[in-house]
């Protein structure tokens, strides 16, 4: 009995470690997946598929799993310190989860010997060992696409050539995420605030395929030597479109602006009545420092590279806090006003950082951000008056 569990337990352990031989029937392909509808998949997702009908072999390794109910999930990914995994399934699973989902599917067959299928294979079954599973998810050096183009490269030997696409033009990396989250939308708002000018320089032709859908592309006009990587291409599923799934109303440039006539109605208000309304300045405040503290320590106190030289932080001043301290007292310190007035002068750097290139941010502020210096050249007014002797 005990020679027959050594046995079985010996077969399983040979299993884990060493992939099939495939036959000469083998084929390997990347499967690009379209866009979903939330905010994590709105990137798009990438796939190996190895199929083999000679040995019943037909599966997908991808690198996009995350431990999503792990104690310690979020502040892990808000550090920069996320652990993501090489994840396998059978292929038929994932091509009916993804069209359940209704996103594109479209497949590359590539043009490889057997022998370079099969040591694609080794290469995935050993990085599917529990020892070797997890890496440091980085959103644009080290993700689910990225994977995919390194993985091959060091299965052929870094042999492979990547061309530019006919009438390609170079992008910067945050226009690049515009293509999936439009800019009118709050998870591009949250993007524009969280992210610095880093991601505002111009991304290299391999430094594209960040995004699955540039792997397809490049894939496509890759060479091997003098082969063409990718043997055949069609579409395994075309997403259908939904057009009921548009919130215009919802968007942050309409709330945003409707926030900005409230203010503006308010400080109309105000001068005309030489008055000022306290929980107005209480609450812009206190929502400048907050989102000025939390840009200050995703630049400061993460590992995340693009969310460094942040210049949000010129209008979301952290050390507004001490400005509302102030402007609750009867009688003020004088010092508020140029207090006030360098608020200003960092509102325009700000719009002179934009028009120059050095950072791009959300358009939907832009009703928020000249009301708000409209509601400090007010304050700079009224405390004129107010502490005149």
């Amino acid at each position: 009995m005990n020679i027959r569990i050594l046995g079985l337990f010996l077969l399983l352990c040979f299993q884990q470690n060493y992939s099939q031989q495939l036959s000469s029937q083998a084929e390997v392909s990347v499967i690009t997946i379209g866009s979903g509808t939330s905010l994590n998949d709105a990137f798009g997702h990438n796939i190996f598929r190895i199929r083999d009908r000679a040995i019943n072999l037909d599966v997908g390794y991808d690198y996009g799993r995350f431990p999503f109910n792990e104690p310690g999930f979020y502040l892990n990914f808000a550090q920069g310190k996320l652990n993501y995994s090489i994840g396998k399934s059978k292929y038929k699973d994932l091509k009916d989860f993804y069209i359940w989902q209704n996103r594109t599917m479209t497949e590359q067959v590539l043009n490889m010997s057997l022998n370079e299928k099969q040591a694609l294979l080794n290469y995935l079954v050993n990085n599917y060992k529990p020892e070797n599973r997890d890496y440091l998810y980085d959103f644009f050096f080290d993700n689910c696409a990225t994977k995919i183009k390194d993985v091959l490269q060091i299965v052929l030997n870094n042999q492979i050539t990547f061309h530019e696409p006919e009438n390609f033009q170079p992008q910067t990396f945050r226009s690049l995420i515009r293509e999936k989250v439009p800019t009118n939308t709050w998870g591009s708002l949250g993007i524009d605030l969280a992210l610095g000018s880093v991601i505002d320089q111009q991304a290299t032709a391999e430094e594209h395929m960040f995004l699955p859908a540039y792997i397809h592309t490049f894939f496509s006009e890759a060479t091997v030597g003098e082969r063409k990587l990718v043997k055949s291409e069609e579409t395994v599923y075309q997403e259908k479109i939904d057009s009921s799934n548009t919130n215009v109303l919802w968007s942050p440039l309409i709330v945003f602006s409707i926030i900005s006539l409230l203010i503006l109605g308010i400080t109309y208000k105000d001068f005309k009545q030489q008055k000022r309304t306290k929980l107005l300045d209480s609450i812009l405040l206190v929502s400048t420092t907050l989102i000025g503290i939390l840009v200050l320590l995703l630049w400061f106190a993460t590992d995340h590279q693009a969310t460094a030289y942040n210049y949000n932080l010129l209008w979301t001043f952290p050390l507004n806090g001490l400005l509302l301290w102030q402007i609750t007292k009867k009688q003020p310190k004088p010092w508020v006003i140029p207090f006030m007035k360098f608020l200003i002068i960092m509102l325009a750097l700000m719009s002179f950082h934009w028009i120059v290139g050095v950072q791009v941010f959300a358009p939907a502020l832009i009703p928020f951000l000249l009301v708000l210096v409209i509601r400090y050249v007010f304050l700079i007014s009224y405390y004129n008056k107010q502490l005149e002797p």
